[in-house]
This record gives C-alpha cells, structure tokens and sequence, in this order.
C-alpha cells in the first residue's frame, strides 16, 4: 500500500445558481474525500462566479476501495441563519493515484468540472486541479539497522 499527498487547487466557480433571493451570495466549498473534510474561505459577495485560489491537502493511501477515491466539492451558499447547498461537483482520482505511485507523482491540470444540484441537473462549473505525490520512504534508515554500521562498531 502507497501512501502520499493529494493536493487540491480549488480555483474558481463560474455561472453558479444564486440561492440569494436579494443581494449576493457568499459561497464556499466544503471537499470531502475518504474520511476528511476541508472547507474554503467564504467568498464574500461574489454571487455566482467566486474566486478562491486556496491549496488543500489530503492524507491519502492507494490502493483500497475504489469508491473512497472521489473528490467531492459540496458548493454552500453562507447565510445568516441555515447555509443553502449550492450544488456538488465529484472528481474520480483512482486512476490518478495508480499513475502518481507507478510514476511518482501525477498531475490533472486545473480543469472545468460541471456542479449538478440534488436532482443532477446544471447550475455551473468550478476549476480544480488535483496532485498526487506519493511519500518517499527513508532509504537510509534501512542501511543503518543493518550491515555496515554493526560492522564499523565490530572493527571499533
């Protein structure tokens, strides 16, 4: 089992549905994956095309099932009383955690992902880009257990 670092640039939205009935929406980005939850800053009064520009980070270990590796971007609408859901956008990464351990890491360019609302139809688009890196075991702790230090004590 691989594990590594999945980085999420969460970019912008754009022609989201406004759940505001007067004013401007102030939205933001709950990303679930496997287990964790981070959650952007609010967009304050940037309606339906925010911008975020803020990196995530997620702990991640490949293989395992295949459902725990999707990216959800659950879309909010901050208020003053209940927060209003926007719409959601999902990302399948397996395949992109199998090329990051074969290779060392993998990249999906920032790309246009659709958000659907609860029924699955459109209300907008968000930009994410996504990195994989897969954490690089210490060689070196191998060496010193054994071999070659026990040798150096021995001639000591």
């Amino acid at each position: 089992m691989a594990i590594g670092f999945m980085e999420v640039q969460l970019v912008k939205a754009k022609g989201l549905r406004n759940t505001d009935i007067f004013g401007k929406m102030d939205p933001y980005v709950l990303i679930q994956y496997n287990g964790q939850e981070k959650r952007s800053k609010v967009a304050d009064g940037q309606g339906k095309n925010p911008v975020w520009n803020e990196r995530f980070i997620f702990k991640v270990e490949y293989p395992g099932s295949n459902d725990q590796h999707k990216l959800i971007f659950k879309i909010m609408d901050k208020d003053l009383f209940k927060d209003d859901f926007v719409g959601e956008a999902i990302i399948h990464v397996g395949d992109l955690l199998a090329q990051g351990v074969e290779n060392g890491g993998a990249k999906l360019q920032t790309l246009k992902y659709r958000v659907v609302r609860a029924n699955k139809s459109y209300c907008g688009e968000i930009d994410v880009g996504v990195t994989f890196t897969p954490k690089v075991e210490d060689k070196f702790a191998e060496e010193q257990i054994g071999g070659w230090k026990e040798s150096d004590n021995y001639l000591a």
